[in-house]
């Protein structure tokens, strides 16, 4: 999504209320968005061809800024080159989960299970590219295991197809697993994070699973907000400021936790080393998988 902002002055008090309405419908919608993480790459082209003038404004997430250029033969901007970070918005696990029946209630006899018998089982995923089709693709390759990749157009049907067992398999966000966990039809065995999850403390995360293979996994999701190269500095931290400040208010960081989101704000340096960390991880996982999305 693009994010205009009016060319006006405005008092430090009303930018940050805009800037937390702001973050607060562009992390719900982003919820949404990564259902379709090849998605945003045209809204991002956009962005990074847009003059540098400090009105123009992206919302980013992993799919168009940290996947894209592997995901795309000719992909028509270059997320390092062409935008400026600016603030990291949200970060949120993903959840490893199997379905109910399937004879597993650890990620140590999920692996285990898939070892003895590769090809067997399938994993279901949002949609080629994402984050939950990664996730699982990273997972694979670090406990040199094998799955069947089945994926849709976003995230209710494919956990309904993990649910009913048509899938055996499925990470992604909570918000879509943990109800379904609730119903009794999925197993929940996992976070993907480098933490335990605020909304889900029960759950300990695939790192601490025993696994030796994969005592140091971690796969997120994130939003955050960039702007196109070039864009002066002072726009920058100005908006950098005003955002930090909202995910400050105690009422932004619930509405965001609702949506199964953690504030997490800081500097523009900071969010461009995660997106440079995330293309360098990402990369080999994604030509192992031979994913494209043209």
């Amino acid at each position: 999504e693009t994010l205009r902002s009016h060319r006006t002055l405005r008092t430090e008090h009303a930018l940050r209320t805009d800037c937390a309405n702001i973050a607060l419908r562009a992390c719900c919608a982003g919820v949404a968005l990564r259902s379709f993480c090849a998605g945003g790459a045209v809204g991002s082209n956009e962005v990074a061809k847009s003059a540098p003038d400090g009105h123009t404004w992206l919302l980013g997430f992993n799919g168009p800024v940290a996947f894209a250029p592997f995901l795309y033969s000719k992909l028509p901007y270059n997320p390092l080159k062409d935008l400026a970070p600016v603030v990291l918005l949200t970060s949120q696990p993903n959840v490893l989960a199997v379905t109910a029946n399937l004879p597993v209630s650890t990620v140590g006899e999920l692996v285990a299970l898939m070892k003895a018998s590769p090809g067997k089982y399938n994993y279901a995923s949002v949609g080629n590219g994402s984050s939950s089709h990664l996730t699982m693709e990273y997972f694979k390759a670090l406990t040199g295991t094998y799955a069947v990749h089945i994926p849709f157009n976003g995230g209710p049907p494919a956990a309904l197809s993990t649910a009913s067992g048509d899938t055996q398999i499925l990470a992604t966000v909570p918000t879509l697993i943990l109800p379904q966990v609730k119903a009794g039809r999925m197993k929940a065995l996992a976070v993907t994070g480098s933490a335990p999850y605020s909304l889900t403390p029960e759950l300990s995360t695939v790192a601490q699973s025993g696994v030796k293979e994969l005592a140091r996994f971690e796969a997120i999701a994130w939003n955050g907000v960039l702007a196109p190269a070039g864009t002066p500095r002072a726009a920058i931290e100005r908006i950098n400021s005003a955002i930090n400040a909202a995910m400050q208010d105690p009422a932004v960081q619930q509405r965001l936790k609702t949506a199964g989101l953690d504030a997490v704000g800081g500097t523009p340096e900071a969010f461009g080393k995660l997106i440079a960390d995330e293309a360098a991880k990402w990369e080999p996982i994604i030509q192992r998988s031979g994913a494209k999305l043209d």
